[in-house]
């Protein structure tokens, strides 16, 4: 099949849906999805009257195309870079990975540099995304807890800031999908209101945040933990802290870096089973190392060894991001949970499409919907990855 094929289809692949997976044929047409056509024509809904390519998907998986709502970079490259060619680079080497979807998020850094990556990340939306696409902006910061830096740059931790959020909103107007804020710090209650009105994500992170303070941010609009348990104050049983309101309040998706080294197995057992199936999101967290060999790297400024896959911020002991990828989490739930298939999917596709409110178009596959599409092997390593029906990415190597 070539790029600029309007019309193909894929056939002999184990196609998963929302609530099972069938064995057949996806018809694409014109970057959506036209057909799904059960083998045993159980889905059927007729047969194609056009010309189309054919692929044989050879007995592997089609899932729906990952959505990263928490990604720093990849393959050497940085969002902070607030440039094309290392937006292209980020985007090109996860959608090698499954990732057709994805937020550009930003560190905690001076007001200049994220308003360069604002500017970029906006001018870059306005060209055709030759791979994964940019849905917009997560803000991870400034607005953080200084005893929960992580690998933030103190330098640049300060209280919420309304009026920037509202000057950034008129002049990229939709850009921002999700800010993370520490919710005790002053002024955080009246700017997650207004992000709220505004249909902008607020998700508490780098937190020291007891948990009647959480409580009173989702009741003011907050929606989302950034990568539950890490920068967050833990649970206790007589205050429950950050932790404990992410568990119990069902108001709150819980993002989950799934790398073996974030969270421990038992404890994404016991987050799977806190929370409500469609409020679990897988991320990377992925930093600039995402792809490359062990070494030494940059975050947000800060100097990061990556040794065995694991990055730490020099100095210390603060993991820095992650070197992981969404096809890797996908894997390591499969491993390490009772989940099946259908619902790690939608852990890494469908519950970040809802929360982003684009799930109508994206984030499953089904009729009528976008043709964003990873297919891998029957050991889920990817083979190819299409968004809106262009293919992104091919493995020529099999």
């Amino acid at each position: 099949m070539t790029e600029s094929s309007a019309n193909w289809l894929i056939h002999h692949v184990n196609i998963v849906l929302e609530d099972r997976v069938v064995t057949g044929s996806v018809v694409v047409h014109k970057g959506e999805i036209a057909q799904i056509i059960a083998q045993d024509g159980e889905d059927s809904a007729g047969t194609a009257t056009e010309p189309y390519d054919s692929i044989d998907g050879r007995g592997g998986w089609l899932l729906p195309g990952f959505i990263d709502v928490h990604v720093h970079g990849g393959f050497g490259a940085d969002f902070m870079d607030a440039s094309s060619g290392s937006f292209d680079t980020i985007t090109r080497f996860h959608a090698s990975q499954g990732t057709t979807a994805m937020l550009a998020t930003t560190m905690t850094a001076s007001k200049d540099e994220i308003e360069a990556v604002l500017r970029a990340v906006s001018d870059y939306r306005k060209s055709a995304m030759p791979y994964a696409a940019l849905y917009g902006v997560h803000l991870e910061g400034p607005f953080i807890s200084e005893k929960w830096p992580g690998a933030q740059n103190p330098a640049h931790i300060m209280a919420p800031q309304l009026e920037w959020m509202k000057k950034w909103h008129a002049d990229w107007p939709g850009l921002i999908r999700q800010l993370t804020l520490a919710p005790e710090k002053a002024g955080s209650i009246e700017t997650i209101e207004w992000l709220a009105e505004q249909g902008i994500n607020t998700a508490c992170g780098h937190t020291d945040a007891v948990y009647d303070e959480v409580i009173a941010a989702a009741n003011a609009g907050l929606t989302q933990a950034v990568h539950s348990y890490n920068a967050m104050r833990g649970l206790h049983h007589r205050e429950p802290g950050t932790l404990g309101a992410v568990l119990t309040d069902d108001r709150i998706a819980a993002e989950l870096i799934a790398d073996g080294i974030h969270v421990h197995p038992a404890a994404i057992k016991l987050l799977l089973a806190a929370k409500p199936a469609g409020k679990v999101i897988l991320i990377t967290d992925a930093m600039a190392a995402a792809g490359m060999p062990d070494g030494e790297y940059s975050l947000g400024g800060l100097a990061v060894t990556v040794k065995g896959g694991e990055a730490r911020l020099q100095g210390g002991n603060a993991l820095a991001g992650s070197c992981l990828t969404m096809i890797g989490a996908v894997r390591y739930m499969l491993e390490h949970t009772n989940l099946t298939i259908t619902e790690v999917s939608r852990l890494a596709s469908g519950n970040a499409a809802k929360q982003l409110g684009i799930s109508e178009r994206t984030g499953s596959i089904a009729s009528g919907k976008q043709a964003d599409l990873v297919l891998t092997d029957a050991l889920l390593n990817v083979q190819q990855t299409w968004v809106q029906g262009r293919s992104v990415y091919e493995n020529t190597q099999s």
